[in-house]
Order: structure tokens, then C-alpha cells, then sequence
């Protein structure tokens, strides 16, 4: 559905080429581990994961507001809870990519589910060893994410 990614192909060859760096944006863990590594220059930088979303937004809405030195009414902190679900996302056209020419979205949306832990149903056991080698490979950070909740 990215229209500027070469041809895909099948999931497998499309998860070699990711892993190896070879789609139009580059390497994905250079990507990650860049912007991970820039909180030691930048301390004012904060990190969310979806799956610390997922698992206690109340909980990581209080991080946000501590880091911005904000203190919301019960009224703003529904709203905000509100306009970050996924769903409510997806539908939204300045969240969901769709108001970009290069995404397809006759192909596919760009947000799918937003559910933690789903890359179980496409990764096979081997893929899922031969990724979790290449990220202790190329990532050598404090980064971990979690893969489910």
C-alpha cells in the first residue's frame, strides 16, 4: 500500500529485505536505535510504547503530563484518552496516513489492527529466532521492547 516501497513479494522476502535494511527508507534499526540513542543528547525527549498504552493508558497519560508539567482536568484527560484510541485514530485522517497521495488505501489501511501481540500470527517460529538475532545484533541498546502484555 506504500506506493514509493518496491514490490513487496511474499512475506517472507519482504521480512529478509527489511532485516537487512533494503526498503526504500533503509534500515529500520538504524532508524530506531538513531532516535533511541538521541535521548542522551536531547534528556528532553520522551518515549511511549504502544504496549504500555495498551496496558495502562491512565498510567502513561500521567507520564506525558509530568514530562510536559501539565495538569489536565478529569474533562481533558477523557478527551485525550479518547482521541488516542486506536480506533479513533484509524478513522482520523490526519492519524491514518490517508491524506498522503503515496499510501494505497485500496491495497490496505495503513493502522490494521492495534493489537499487542498480532505479529505472532505472521512471524513463524524461525522468523521470530532469526529476528530476535539480528535486533541483539544490530541494536546493542538499553531498547526492549515488549510483545505482549
Amino acid at each position: 500500500m506504500n506506493c514509493v516501497q518496491p514490490e513487496p513479494g511474499d512475506w517472507t522476502s519482504y521480512l529478509q529485505k527489511f532485516q537487512e535494511g533494503k526498503l526504500v527508507f533503509g534500515s529500520w534499526y538504524d532508524h530506531v536505535k538513531g532516535w533511541w540513542e538521541k535521548k542522551q543528547a536531547y534528556p528532553k525527549l520522551l518515549y511511549l510504547h504502544y504496549e504500555d498504552l495498551a496496558e495502562d493508558m491512565d498510567r502513561e497519560l500521567d507520564r506525558v503530563c509530568s514530562f510536559l508539567g501539565v495538569c489536565p482536568t478529569e474533562e481533558e484527560r477523557q478527551q485525550v484518552k479518547e482521541g488516542v484510541k486506536f480506533d479513533t485514530m484509524k478513522n482520523n485522517r490526519m492519524a491514518n496516513y490517508s491524506t498522503i497521495d503515496v499510501m494505497d488505501f485500496k491495497i490496505s489501511p495503513f493502522m490494521r489492527k492495534g493489537k499487542v501481540g498480532d505479529w505472532k500470527n505472521h512471524f513463524t517460529v524461525y522468523q521470530n529466532e532469526q529476528f530476535d538475532k539480528e535486533y541483539q545484533k544490530k541494536m546493542n541498546t538499553t531498547l526492549r521492547f515488549r510483545t505482549e502484555i
